[in-house]
């Protein structure tokens, strides 16, 4: 087959060109945060910009719960923050939630200009890329979008290219490599200051550094307002 077209952006700043398939990574730690919530029976997850939307949603839907995060830290009046380490351990089984964080979710909402559009951290990574790498068999001329939603910081990067080389089946990144960059990244290094606040867990570090098995990707749903992450069974080519 012809490879797919594939292109790696970095940053959650501005709209993506379109293409058949975005893949959005956030890495540290929103989309490890939402495949562990899937794990623990989450229903969907609704995404939206602002804290004003979420609480919007919430006084529509009361059992709806608000999750993220503002500089990493957590929103007054949230019910979760943006902890993979609290999320292992929440009681959400069958809840929906609604999630606010500065760079994933963002980045997410800048790319609905495709036909398929997963987010990932490095935890469900290599599912995404054999599900993108299945649309792509069947579809000649397709581009990818990989997009890394934290600019110039080697977690996402590190995570973008490992995608990219699983779609190409080129093999060039061993999962080892990829997951120390991750823990030597920018973004993970906050989580380990004396000075830190509380609410920086340093057990997230190793949550967002490890795959996770699952047999789902996840799928954003772009027909709902706002749009919504759902899972969808991966198929791999």
């Amino acid at each position: 087959m012809t490879p797919p077209a594939i292109t790696i952006i970095e940053g959650a700043e501005a709209p993506y060109p379109a293409a058949d398939i975005n893949i959005v990574i956030d890495v540290i730690r929103a989309f490890t945060v939402a495949q562990i919530a899937f794990l623990r029976g989450v229903r969907e997850i609704f995404l939206v910009n602002t804290t004003d939307e979420a609480f919007a949603i919430k006084k529509a839907n009361p059992g709806y719960l608000l999750a993220g995060e503002i500089a990493g830290l957590p929103i007054d009046g949230f019910d979760l923050d943006n902890s993979p380490q609290r999320f292992s351990t929440a009681d959400v089984a069958g809840k929906t939630l609604v999630q606010k964080t500065s760079n994933g979710v963002k980045a997410t909402l800048l790319a609905l200009n495709a036909d398929t559009i997963l987010v990932t951290g490095l935890a469900n990574a290599r599912n995404s890329a054999l599900h993108a790498r299945h649309i792509a068999a069947a579809k000649p001329g397709c581009t990818i979008n990989i997009v890394a939603s934290h600019a110039g910081d080697d977690d996402d990067l590190a995570c973008a290219e490992y995608i990219r080389d699983i779609v190409l089946d080129a093999r060039k990144l061993d999962p080892e490599t990829i997951k120390r960059r991750v823990r030597d990244s920018r973004p993970a290094q906050k989580f380990f200051d004396a000075d830190k606040p509380a609410s920086l867990d340093a057990r997230d570090v190793e949550h967002c550094a490890r795959e996770l098995p699952c047999d789902f990707v996840m799928r954003v749903d772009k027909a709902t307002q706002p749009p919504r992450v759902v899972t969808q069974r991966l198929a791999q080519a």
